[in-house]
């Protein structure tokens, strides 16, 4: 019989890779989003989680075998992020029909669990790297830890299994995502090969020299689905990231060169983007139109605060993977490869030139 499920988030970067995986695999897919884009094989449901009412009602006739959580809404205060997330949450899993069968719930959260949020990020006593899941939360507000203990509770109430998923910073393609580091580089990057302007690194000399690694989208989406499969990964929380480990002096060097440029050198001074590119808007319309190019709007395309808190912060970020690998998770992805693919695939879509 062929699974049913329920992308939440589904026109986000993490949201649809994951529904192309799973159209992929033969699942019936329903996508959720506030304003749904087309999808090939993806069931549009349009709903603001914010609204329980209508959440329920956009959700009637949805009985999903499986249930992937990939969005969350940015507010200007922890507390607000807190208070939204949480009830985006709790009002999905309300608005579900009862289960009459297994069903399985996996919410996608991030690295933030042992860094903090974004008003304390990377501050305070951190636990040691590289990140282990059975290490305790920190002893800060974190909308993670709302949105997790929405789902628990809706899970103790209602008989599903569940598994919390924790990447890296995400690699993947979508248009209007808040956090995309690999199409912000892509389109700072293009800037800089068009104007001569150096290719400097924006961040941190710590991530400049230190080990990082990062998740792709297509093995994130991989991810979510073994575990929503394999009855050892239930009831579980797992970090996921693409298996290797990289020092940003070699993985800027490998990005220029994609692009045909040089990487500018690195003398220890942060230039974070969001500065560098603060008056950049006219410039990628200029070019937008020169090239012919689907998106004029920089603000659709990049996201230089998150690319900055990612590449500015001053502790070296590994994530232990070895829960999953003990598991029967085994899937591996090539960072620099992860970027390759992001960037051709911009350039099929006309996103850069």
């Amino acid at each position: 019989m062929t699974k049913t499920a329920l992308v939440v988030g589904a026109s986000g970067i993490v949201g649809s890779a994951t529904a192309a995986l799973l159209v992929e695999r033969g699942w019936t897919v329903h996508g959720l989003a506030r304003r749904p884009t087309s999808q090939t094989g993806v069931l549009p449901v349009a709903a603001d989680l914010q609204d329980a009412t209508a959440t329920a009602a956009a959700l009637a006739s949805v009985n999903p075998d499986a249930v992937f959580v990939t969005t969350w809404a940015r507010q200007d205060s922890e507390a607000e992020n807190i208070r939204v997330n949480g009830m985006m949450v709790r009002n999905l899993l309300d608005g579900l029909p009862k289960p009459t069968g297994p069903r399985h719930v996996a919410l996608v959260t991030g690295l933030k669990h042992y860094l903090g949020p974004f008003e304390a990020y990377g501050k305070g006593t951190l636990p040691q790297t590289p990140f282990r899941e059975d290490q305790p939360r920190l002893d800060v507000d974190n909308f993670y830890y709302a949105q997790e203990d929405q789902l628990f509770a809706a899970a103790a109430r209602d008989g599903f299994t569940w598994s919390v998923h924790r990447p890296h910073t995400v690699i993947g393609l979508a248009v209007g995502n808040a956090m995309n580091m690999g199409t912000t580089l892509a389109v700072y990057a293009t800037m800089c090969r068009e104007t001569g302007r150096p290719f400097a690194f924006p961040g941190s000399a710590m991530q400049w020299s230190g080990l990082t690694d990062m998740t792709d989208a297509g093995q994130l989406a991989r991810h979510l689905l073994w575990a929503s499969e394999t009855g050892a990964a239930h009831d579980e929380a797992f970090n996921v990231v693409n298996g290797d480990v990289f020092r940003w002096q070699w993985m800027w060097g490998r990005i220029a060169s994609w692009f045909g440029i040089e990487a500018a050198p690195f003398d220890g001074t942060m230039r974070p983007l969001e500065r560098q590119m603060a008056e950049d808007a006219d410039l990628w319309r200029q070019i937008a139109q020169r090239h012919g190019l689907a998106e004029p709007d920089l603000a659709r395309l990049a996201s230089p605060w998150h690319t900055d808190a990612d590449l500015g912060r001053p502790i070296e970020v590994v994530t232990d993977m070895g829960k999953s690998r003990r598991l029967g998770f085994l899937d591996y992805q090539p960072t620099d490869l992860a970027f390759f693919t992001l960037f051709e695939r911009l350039r099929a879509d006309r996103l850069i030139p």
